[in-house]
């Protein structure tokens, strides 16, 4: 069922990825994940090799299926993960925040499959030419850092720019957005806010509270004004930084001071108040917390369900 280039590349059953999401995406989540089928993911963000090797050895304790790690490029420790997964014998390497090219040479050699995060066409053809196996491409949808295009507009132009597979993310959350990936010309799809509230993902259960009660038009972009815009759920602190974000008199460097540290607080503390709370606009769609299990087979029973009756749109 649902057999892409993205499911024999990466070896899993169901072409459906975690997102690497930080501060939340753990070995605990990642092994569910995977052993319901889809593909886990760790988020190394900014923490240190060793925490990166842990949570690697502890997901091989949880599942044999396969899972990735999330390397953040920006991080000061990117250099010293890269090595890590390589030590660690791990096989599927996801990137964000900049280009993999400095690693791309040592984790092909060591057979990792290395698929890059990308907001435009024009990194995804790059991505290619460095040895990418799969590019994840990103719409404007999704929760956390984003670029500027929507997944509709994004995903067919990534496709007449590269050959290798695509994986879609942005803006899905269940079967209906499968299908629509398949047919834009993805692969596999990638997400994040869905997964917040899989029962073995461990972040507060304010987060998880949120995220089911948010609507459609309960997110909303900070930090267009420093270059680092992210998309995060309405609460009094996104509102603050919008305010601060459009006075002339609070600089750019109290700006960014005030969302440091702002996702650790959301997503371990459940601070309601000075957290930020990063979910896709897709999250009106997500109403109740289940298994990682219960999640993918759902969100693939529905997808097949409207790829076989969409038959009847077609005149014969």
């Amino acid at each position: 069922m649902f057999s892409t280039r993205v499911t024999e590349i990466l070896g899993i059953k169901y072409p459906i990825i975690q997102g690497g999401m930080a501060w939340i995406a753990d070995a605990r989540l990642a092994s569910a994940v995977s052993n319901a089928g889809g593909l886990g993911l760790i988020a190394s963000m900014s923490a240190g090799p060793d925490w990166v090797r842990e949570q690697i050895r502890m997901a091989k304790q949880l599942t044999d299926k396969p899972f990735g790690v999330n390397i953040m490029l920006m991080s000061p420790y990117a250099a010293d993960v890269a090595q890590v997964v390589i030590e660690e014998g791990v096989k599927i390497v996801t990137t964000g925040a900049g280009s993999p090219s400095a690693y791309m040479k040592d984790w092909i050699i060591a057979g990792i499959k290395v698929c890059p995060v990308v907001a435009s066409s024009t990194l995804a053809a790059m991505m290619e030419k460095i040895g990418a196996a799969c590019v994840i491409v990103e719409g404007s949808e999704a929760g956390g850092h984003i670029g500027d295009l929507t997944t509709m507009a994004l995903v067919p132009q990534a496709r007449d720019k590269v050959s290798i597979p695509i994986i879609a993310a942005g803006g899905i959350a269940d079967g209906r957005g499968l299908a629509a990936a398949f047919i834009l010309g993805a692969e596999g799809v990638q997400m994040g806010t869905r997964f917040l509230v899989a029962k073995e993902c461990s972040i507060h259960p304010n987060y998880k509270d949120k995220v089911i009660r948010a609507k459609d038009t309960d997110t909303i972009v900070t930090g267009r004004r420093v270059g680092h815009p992210v998309r995060c759920l309405k609460t009094p602190f996104s509102r603050e930084y919008i305010k601060k974000e459009n006075s002339l008199e609070c600089a750019n460097e109290e700006i960014e001071q005030l969302g440091a540290g702002a996702l650790r607080l959301a997503a371990v503390e459940g601070d309601e108040d000075k957290g930020c709370f990063m979910a896709g606009q897709i999250a009106g769609l997500v109403s109740k917390e289940q298994t990682a299990q219960e999640i993918i087979e759902e969100i693939i029973s529905s997808a097949r369900e409207i790829i076989v009756k969409a038959e009847k749109w077609i005149k014969k």
